[in-house]
């Protein structure tokens, strides 16, 4: 007779996190009817924990996904969503809660105080005008810290150089508290040491957990130093899109910017991207 064999208890596999965002085949075209499509179908997830880079020649639809993803162009065809839900169906105000656009120009019509310009972030979490509250004032002066902008506070925005002005902005989008951040070429006005400060600030806001961010960029090297994932957008198509080791290649980069490149891989696994000046 043989021996009961006693069943080996299994422990079920945890579910798998829902992503924070997560595209489903959206396209856009504009004019009516449409005319021409400008974003082809595009899928892709963005996980709580992560920086997703989106990079490709000037009107290959960086801007208008950002858009998409802001919810200010509804999708011709296609799904977004934000923690399981469709985008379409929250209202403004809780999309003014859950995501922050830092656009590539920010124009001030009138002078505003730093800290004052930054409590505009807190508008869509209260209950229209009103003087601020001490945790409004407290998060205000916690996402200029998070901006590297703190000693900016007490400064006038017209002040302000451009730089400056651009983590003034980026500290605004941070007061709103955003479980989505999306930046349009948030480094335009820094220079180097600034975009490598901003870009390591993203990074930590990111592995906090609490916010996803996707920026578009034209800079590939802080694309692949920074990103977890990048979208190169070739004409409104995906062109590639998973690891920068595995996607920023040279022989993809050539096709879709139409510039010889050369990428290096160091010994630590970043990648340096350089064009070649004297093949152009």
């Amino acid at each position: 007779m043989k021996p009961t064999e006693t069943p080996v208890a299994t422990r079920p596999a945890p579910p798998r996190a829902l992503p924070r965002l997560s595209v489903q085949g959206v396209s856009y075209a504009y004019g009516s009817p449409p005319e021409q499509f400008v974003l082809q179908p595009v899928s892709f997830e963005v996980a709580r924990n992560q920086v997703f880079s989106l990079v490709g020649p000037n009107g290959s639809g960086k801007s208008t996904l950002l858009r998409l993803l802001a919810g200010t162009l509804e999708p011709l065809a296609g799904k977004i969503l934000l923690d399981g839900i469709e985008l379409k169906r929250l209202d403004t105000r809780t999309r003014a809660q859950r995501i922050a656009v830092v656009q590539q120009e920010n124009p001030l019509l009138f002078s505003l105080g730093v800290l004052e310009f930054v409590l505009q972030g807190r508008y869509p979490h209260g209950s229209g005008l009103r003087f601020p509250e001490r945790e409004d004032l407290k998060l205000a002066l916690q996402a200029l810290d998070q901006a590297g902008a703190a000693r900016l506070a007490r400064r006038w925005m017209h002040e302000l150089s451009g730089g400056e002005k651009q983590r003034v902005v980026l500290a605004r989008a941070l007061a709103q508290q955003p479980v989505l951040l999306l930046l349009d070429e948030p480094t335009l006005h820094l220079d180097l040491a600034g975009q490598i400060d901003l870009l390591r600030r993203l990074r930590h806001l990111a592995t906090s957990g609490q916010t996803a961010v996707v920026l578009a960029t034209h800079d590939l090297n802080l694309a692949a130093d920074f990103a977890d994932c990048v979208l190169v957008l070739d004409r409104g198509r995906t062109a590639g899109i998973g690891p920068p080791s595995d996607v920023l290649t040279e022989a993809l980069l050539q096709q879709v910017f139409g510039v010889p490149l050369r990428v290096e891989q160091r010994p630590e696994g970043t990648l340096r991207i350089f064009p070649e000046v004297n093949r152009v």
